[in-house]
C-alpha cells in the first residue's frame, strides 16, 4: 500500500526509524515549517502547504518555489490545510503524520481533532516516539503486541463501544471525553477489534521497544 508521510511543525527529533520511514515513503508533504525538519534530514518534500510563515528562508530556497502550495486562510491550521490538500486534491487515502503532538498542547489537541474529522475519508495515523494514534468510526481491527498499552479516548461522546482482545473488555458501553474514558487498557494478543456505534474514538497504541507502525 502506498504511504504518504506528512511532517508538521511541532518540535521533532529524527531517529533512525523515523528517518527510514520518511525515506521509504511514496510521497512526503510538509505543513509549512515541517519543511525545516525535512531539511535537517535532507529530504525535499513534494509540496509545502500552508501560509508559509514558518518555513525558514534558506529552506524555502532549497525546496523551490514550484513546490510551495500557499494556503493563507487563517481559519485553518497548516496541518489541516496539508491533510485536506492530500485527501481532496491528491486523492491520498493512507497518511502517517509526524511532528504533530509535541510542543503546544492546543496545537496537539487540534491536530488530534483533525484526525477524528477525517475518519471515514482517509486512514490517518499520528505517530511519535511513544504512541501511534488513530481514529475509529464503525468497526476496525489492529495488529498489537501482547502486553501493549492501548488507550481509548472518545472525541466527545461515543454511545456504544465494543472491544475484543483487550484485558478490560467493553460490550456496547458508552465512553465520553468528559466522563468515562478507556485509558491504559492492555492488549491480550496480536489483534484488537473495535466497534464504535456512534461518535469517533481515538485509539492510542503505546510502542513496545522500537517504533513500528502497521495498518
Amino acid at each position: 500500500m502506498a504511504r504518504t508521510v506528512v511532517v508538521a511543525n511541532a518540535p521533532w527529533r529524527w531517529t533512525s526509524r523515523f528517518a527510514a520511514l520518511v525515506r521509504g515513503a511514496d510521497r512526503v508533504l510538509a505543513a509549512d515549517g515541517g519543511a525545516n525538519h525535512l531539511a535537517r534530514l535532507g529530504v525535499r518534500p513534494e509540496a509545502v502547504v500552508g501560509d508559509l510563515d514558518s518555513i525558514l528562508p534558506h529552506v524555502r530556497a532549497w525546496v523551490g518555489e514550484d513546490r510551495l502550495v500557499p494556503r493563507p486562510d487563517q481559519n485553518f491550521t497548516d496541518l489541516e490545510k496539508t491533510l485536506l490538500y492530500a485527501v481532496d486534491e491528491l486523492g491520498v487515502r493512507t497518511l502517517t503524520v509526524l511532528a504533530a503532538t509535541g510542543g503546544r498542547l492546543d496545537h496537539a489537541l487540534a491536530n488530534l481533532g483533525l484526525v477524528g474529522r477525517l475518519a471515514g475519508r482517509a486512514e490517518v495515523e499520528v505517530v511519535d516516539e511513544l504512541t501511534r494514534i488513530v481514529a475509529v468510526r464503525g468497526t476496525a481491527s489492529f495488529a498489537t503486541t501482547p502486553g501493549q498499552t492501548v488507550s481509548l479516548v472518545p472525541l466527545g461522546h461515543c454511545p456504544a463501544v465494543t472491544t475484543s482482545g483487550l484485558r478490560w473488555s467493553l460490550q456496547a458501553e458508552p465512553l465520553d471525553l468528559l466522563g468515562r474514558t478507556g485509558v491504559s487498557n492492555v492488549a491480550l494478543g496480536t489483534r484488537v477489534e473495535l466497534t464504535v456505534d456512534g461518535g469517533t474514538l481515538l485509539v492510542f497504541f503505546h510502542h513496545l521497544g522500537e517504533f513500528a507502525t502497521t495498518w
